[in-house]
């Protein structure tokens, strides 16, 4: 009889662990689209920009202002001279 009440509670309790893990749910992957790497070169100014905004290093992702166009972006390095010229009159584009 004390094998048999042994038997239950390892019964309940692996019951109670496989329900556990039918209710688990693995964290969506992400794709991480930054920028990785930035240039110090001038973006022409016959380049229209439409907006910037400021990206925080977190790795993989380093710190950079990143300029839009209509069609492309820009990953520019913030401590470039220019950088302040081209951000005038621009408007910051909230994530």
């Amino acid at each position: 009889m004390h094998l048999c009440w042994k038997l239950a509670l390892m019964m309940m309790v692996l019951v109670c662990v496989t329900a556990q893990q039918v209710n688990y749910r693995r964290p969506t992957r992400v794709g991480v689209t930054c920028c990785k790497e930035v240039s110090k070169g001038r973006i022409p100014p016959e380049v229209k920009l439409i907006g910037y905004r400021h990206q925080n290093a977190l790795s993989p992702c380093v710190d950079a202002i990143v300029f839009y166009t209509e069609k492309d972006k820009y990953c520019s390095d913030p401590t470039a001279r220019w950088i302040q010229f081209r951000l005038k009159g621009l408007k910051e584009i909230e994530d």
